[in-house]
């Protein structure tokens, strides 16, 4: 019978999803954090143990006794010592040492559209991880989300955020590639059913919508009730004119391989979504809280 349970990054956004409905239904949680002395949303009913992956001992001891390995763990860009290379070498100890404590089977977080032959180190890495779960001995449910949204989310809110402030909104090209959000709260629920499922699968978790860059960026302002006045530039002047927005927030706002990963098509599945949450709905229910503030990628991970 599962009754102890480890999430990686419980005290951040997707991890605290899985998190809150492993407790609803009375699991031991145990989480691993690179900030362990972070204010806890859960009121002490998580035990804390910091990553540790440069002693693969004490990870397997802290892991004894769990039945299930949820890994959010990932990185967004490289920031100093904390890179993509990294990254794959810390799951990869993180692995081993699952492996090494007797757990029987992890539910990784990955992205649609991994590929080893990626120039992206985004999609290449988490191809790099999906290879190593596959080769380990552990039994494993790999989900594939796309952009995720919901409270606390970065993208939306923040092209919200920019809606709120700014007379104009800057889209890299044309704005006709292709992307499909999935609710937060709905991948979390499909994570905690995949964690009780036996078989090994890999599997794209994706909401029911697709939009166009410039539709996302339309239905946002129009659940804002906002005018909005789109202003399409090369790639190269989009990436400068976010690098200018990032340097007065204090952020990396867009780097240049996400920019590369959305015109590809990247963050779009061709599989039946699973996700029942339409984006448009959830805003309408929302839009009174998103994009008051600005939400910083590097204040959440890094300060």
């Amino acid at each position: 019978m599962v009754n102890k349970i480890a999430v990686t990054g419980a005290f951040s956004y997707t991890g605290k999803y899985i998190t809150q409905r492993l407790l609803a239904c009375d699991y031991q949680v145990i989480t691993f954090t690179g900030h362990p002395d972070r204010p806890d949303p859960f009121n002490g009913q998580v035990q804390v143990f910091p990553y540790n992956f440069n002693d693969s001992k004490t990870l397997s001891s802290a892991l004894e006794g769990v039945s299930i390995l949820f890994n959010t763990y990932w990185v967004r860009f490289n920031h100093g010592e904390s890179t993509f290379d990294l990254a794959v070498e810390n799951t990869n100890t993180l692995i081993h040492a699952a492996e090494n404590a007797g757990v029987s089977r992890i539910v990784h977080t990955s992205i649609t559209n991994p590929s080893i032959d990626s120039p992206l180190p985004y999609f290449r890495g988490k191809a790099m991880i999906e290879d190593m779960i596959v080769k380990s001995r552990l039994s494993y449910a790999i989900l594939r989300p796309t952009v995720l949204f919901g409270n606390e989310d970065i993208l939306i809110n923040n092209i919200a955020f920019l809606l709120r402030n700014f007379p104009f909104f800057i889209v890299m090209g044309d704005g006709n590639y292709r992307l499909q959000p999935v609710y937060v709260e709905d991948f979390a629920s499909l994570a905690v059913v995949a964690a009780h499922q036996r078989e090994s699968r890999i599997e794209d978790v994706v909401g029911p919508d697709i939009f166009t860059f410039n539709e996302l960026v339309y239905v946002i302002a129009d659940k804002l009730q906002l005018p909005l006045k789109l202003i399409h530039v090369k790639p190269d002047i989009a990436l400068w004119a976010s690098r200018l927005v990032g340097f007065f927030m204090n952020d990396v706002v867009l780097t240049k391989d996400e920019m590369a990963g959305l015109m590809a098509g990247l963050l779009v599945s061709r599989k039946k979504p699973l996700g029942k949450t339409g984006l448009s709905d959830w805003l309408g229910m929302n839009i009174s809280n998103i994009g008051r503030r600005y939400a910083s990628e590097l204040v959440r991970h890094y300060k």
